[in-house]
């Protein structure tokens, strides 16, 4: 990764393409000193807590997939300790998914990089993200999915274009956490326009439109109950799989959470931010997770933790603005941070294929349970950490700038 300021998948997998610019107000703001945002140099204008709150998200993401008692049974708990293990993560994957897309739209705008042609930007995305995914499709291919996919669910997969399908089998065929990637996709190809109308919006009418998108994310569930067919999923998800697939999966609709997240990096840079606290934003966090257990199901989706996220990201980064203390930029941290992408991108192939070995019918007591989930997880970070090194970091050093032309 080229910055400490990125994300994966969702996530995603986004990430800056350039050490982002301190937040300067533009000319023609006068903001207070409650709201007004230093501009250091060095480590800290990179924004490091934004990094290793990344793999906060990502663990969320994992910890919501070894949870799942469905085809194939990644929990590995028996009796009520199942039960209590799926309910404490049933909502963390989609809140962490949503998490990455904002972080995406956030971290491109604050990091844009002025006369940046579309092409050089589309070159960076595309190196970043998909030879990553290429090694995560082909080891889902060879590992458990060639002998039952169909072209029809591994060629979308692989052009990361399933999310435009509304089949349940295509759009989390081969590797599913891909999906959100199809995402990205879109989004990296809408940014350039995007950024563009974004960057005209008045810094005074910035709240109002972030208040317009977080309406429309939560217009779009109510719409889905009230216009489209229901119904129960195959994997027990109390909805159809249009609006599963409506609400949750098609890229136009994430499209807006990318957007709100450009908007609230423009909040920071223009001063009109509202200066909360970062223990204030990840309270919040937990009161929407709160509120997604609550709701009906496709608000907890994403709705639900729109408003908390929306608000950590700014926090967390002008935390680091500021100087001030954060749990999440140490060392350890950045470097967690930096291997989520490949973590997300190879952690559900590896559940899958070290429940097959150790056999998915097998079910343990609490000790048992916990010893598998660390398995899982040493297993999922240690691949990781190969991809990163060996694929993501060469590629992107390799590729993510045009060689330089030959003199004549």
């Amino acid at each position: 990764m080229t910055t400490h300021a990125t994300p994966p998948p969702a996530d995603a997998a986004p990430s800056a393409d350039a050490a982002p610019r301190a937040a300067t107000p533009p000319a023609g703001t006068t903001p207070g000193a409650a709201t007004e945002v230093p501009s250091p140099s060095g480590p800290l204008s990179r924004l490091p807590s934004l990094t290793g709150m990344r793999f906060i998200a990502a663990v969320m993401v994992f910890l919501f997939h070894s949870s799942l008692t469905t085809e194939p049974p990644l929990n590995p708990f028996s009796g009520t300790a199942s039960d209590v293990y799926h309910a404490a993560f049933t909502k963390t994957g989609w809140m962490g998914v949503t998490f990455f897309f904002l972080l995406s739209g956030f971290v491109l705008t604050y990091s844009a990089r002025p006369g940046d042609a579309p092409r050089r930007f589309w070159r960076r995305r595309l190196v970043k993200l998909y030879p990553s995914h290429v090694a995560g499709w082909i080891g889902a291919m060879v590992l458990f999915a060639a002998a039952t996919a169909t072209w029809q669910q591994w060629l979308p997969n692989l052009l990361l274009v399933q999310t435009w399908i509304p089949d349940y089998h295509t759009y989390l065929s081969i590797n599913p956490p891909s999906w959100s990637l199809s995402c990205e996709v879109f989004f990296y190809l809408c940014f350039p326009l995007l950024h563009h109308w974004i960057k005209k919006i008045r810094p005074e009418r910035l709240w109002a439109w972030a208040a317009g998108l977080v309406a429309a994310v939560t217009a779009i569930p109510a719409l889905a109950y009230l216009l489209l067919p229901d119904g129960t999923m195959s994997n027990g998800f109390p909805v159809s799989e249009v609006q599963y697939w409506a609400v949750y999966m098609l890229p136009p609709v994430r499209t807006l959470d990318f957007a709100l997240g450009m908007i609230m990096a423009r909040i920071v840079m223009s001063g009109r931010w509202i200066r909360l606290g970062l223990l204030p934003a990840c309270l919040l966090v937990l009161v929407g997770y709160a509120v997604a257990n609550a709701v009906p199901w496709l608000f907890g989706l994403n709705a639900a933790a729109l408003i908390p996220f929306a608000l950590l990201i700014p926090a967390a980064a002008t935390t680091d603005l500021r100087g001030e203390r954060s749990p999440f930029r140490g060392r350890v941290m950045i470097w967690l941070g930096e291997v989520s992408f490949a973590f997300y991108i190879v952690h559900n192939v590896l559940m899958v294929w070290a429940r097959s070995l150790i056999g998915e019918t097998k079910l343990y007591d609490v000790p048992g349970g916990v010893g598998v989930i660390g398995l899982y997880f040493v297993l999922c970070l240690g691949v990781a950490w190969l991809l990163h090194k060996g694929i993501e970091m060469p590629m992107m050093r390799r590729y993510s700038k045009p060689r330089a032309r030959a003199r004549a």
